[in-house]
């Protein structure tokens, strides 16, 4: 039994797979902010699939930067509390067992490289706009190499926070002129005060496309890939980010390259993380022998 698990800011996704060609029915439940309720929720659903089976190995994400090792975060906007626990350690001692532990965001985006709106494309760039942004780049299929992942909804678009001054003040002080501080929807409930689903003015969402087209123009001239993936509540839910406009202002914004990447909405819903978590122990099955 192998068991792939997608630990988000707002729920965690659990299925297990006999073969590595597919996955159970997935298990979903709100994700504890408390880590030492999370780690033990985790495990009694891990315990729930496998039935008694032996765990052959295990891969999942997780919401934030992970350390060297990619045992734990080492940051984490949405999930604090889990900032320092040994996830990894915890796992491999309770199952006996390898984990692969990825970022969330990055291993959502190997789902659709693999399996979703990137497939086919040899260098996708995937970004989510959901509780916070994150994202990775794909190269042939796999997580491209990096020290300590990819974090896109961190690039600085506006220094000075001219829309969102407050998100340099006191606890938001992280968000203040990043991307993720202008179009998470962690930020447009900070602004707006009201909830993202909420808002009915369309030159709100035509002005938070606006400023993911600028992020996106970083993202290409510095990823330069063949097709940008864009995933996440914000994006995928019928009141939200319309990616036709994102593609509108991108054109009038990015004219470095001779050719605007095709911009693609993501397919695998909200199971994106555990279709990257399959791929990538098929990957290590191939080339390591503990996931025989």
């Amino acid at each position: 039994m192998y068991i792939l698990f997608d630990i988000g800011g707002t729920k965690m996704r659990i299925a297990g797979s006999k073969d590595l060609n597919n996955f159970s029915e997935p298990i979903v439940v709100d994700t504890p902010k408390n880590a030492e309720d999370g780690i033990q929720t985790l495990k009694r659903i891990i315990g729930d699939i496998a039935k008694g089976e032996p765990v052959t190995a295990l891969a999942g994400g997780v919401p934030g930067s992970l350390n060297r090792e990619k045992s734990k975060l080492t940051h984490s906007p949405h999930l604090g509390t889990w900032i320092d626990l040994d996830i990894k350690g915890e796992l491999e001692k309770t199952f006996d067992s390898t984990v692969y532990l990825e970022n969330d965001s990055a291993l959502v985006g190997l789902g659709e490289a693999v399996a979703g709106a990137g497939k086919g494309y040899s260098i996708v760039a995937y970004i989510t706009v959901s509780t916070g942004v994150g994202g990775a780049r794909i190269v042939n299929g796999k997580i491209d190499n990096n020290v300590f992942g990819f974090e896109p909804g961190h690039q600085i678009i506006d220094m000075y926070g001219t829309v969102c001054p407050s998100c340099s003040e006191g606890e938001h002080q992280d968000g203040g002129g990043h991307l993720e501080g202008y179009v998470s929807g962690t930020s447009v409930e900070r602004r707006f005060s009201k909830r993202a689903y909420e808002i009915t003015d369309n030159a709100v969402w035509d002005e938070l496309a606006k400023w993911l087209a600028y992020g996106l123009n970083n993202t290409i001239v510095h990823w330069s890939p063949n097709v940008v993936v864009l995933g996440g509540s914000m994006i995928v839910k019928e009141v939200g980010i319309k990616v036709a406009n994102v593609s509108q202002h991108l054109h009038n914004i990015l004219k470095i390259v001779p050719e605007i990447p095709e911009l693609k909405q993501a397919t695998l819903e909200d199971f994106g993380g555990l279709h990257g978590a399959l791929a990538l122990l098929k990957q290590h099955k191939s080339t390591n022998k503990e996931v025989a």
